[in-house]
């Protein structure tokens, strides 16, 4: 199948979950992630604001900021297909943006370089067991990790994994996967 198939197919697949499912597998997702080496020593963590059906990322933005951690979320430039992190310290911070994401005010947060990102949790809609991942279309992550060197990880359902993905050569592997099941490093 074509990457956009993979997508949609998955993202209906996605929608079928009931809240209930939907509040479990994040929460098991969540808490095997703050058991993570890679969490505990991260002290800057960069992650987009989900929206439902994605893993949900609010929850873990709380978590980081009762660590002490910095959290950064990424402003995006579609006309020039470039993203920066940001760093927030409250969700007032944020504002409604284009498909109805979220992403900061320029004018309350400060922005964070690539070298201080401990760890980027990368978004997607479906992943296969190399690390490979079909994200929503933007190809805004794989420009921003191919000069990357830190850690990245994905977080999804069990249900976006698949044996078969189509990959570029321009695609970014992730170094790991968790889900509500499992968790997979590369």
């Amino acid at each position: 199948m074509e990457k956009k198939e993979i997508r949609q197919k998955i993202v209906s697949d996605l929608k079928k979950l009931d809240k209930s499912t939907y509040e479990q597998h994040s929460f098991e997702i969540a808490k095997k992630l703050y058991q993570l080496p890679v969490w505990k020593k991260a002290n800057t963590v960069a992650l987009t604001i989900s929206r439902p059906p994605e893993v949900d990322t609010w929850q873990i933005i709380r978590s980081g900021w009762l660590e002490g951690k910095r959290m950064v979320v990424p402003k995006c430039h579609p006309e020039t297909k470039q993203m920066v992190f940001r760093q927030i310290t409250s969700f007032t911070q944020l504002e409604s943006v284009y498909f109805g994401l979220y992403e900061p005010k320029e004018d309350e947060t400060d922005e964070v370089r690539q070298q201080e990102l401990d760890l980027i949790i990368v978004p997607g809609v479906a992943f296969n067991f190399y690390g490979y991942r079909i994200g929503f279309g933007g190809g805004y992550y794989d420009r921003y990790l191919q000069h990357f060197n830190g850690e990245t990880m994905s977080l999804a359902f069990s249900l976006q994994l698949c044996q078969v993905l189509p990959v570029e050569k321009h695609d970014i592997p992730v170094k790991a996967i968790m889900t509500e099941k499992d968790y997979f490093s590369f």
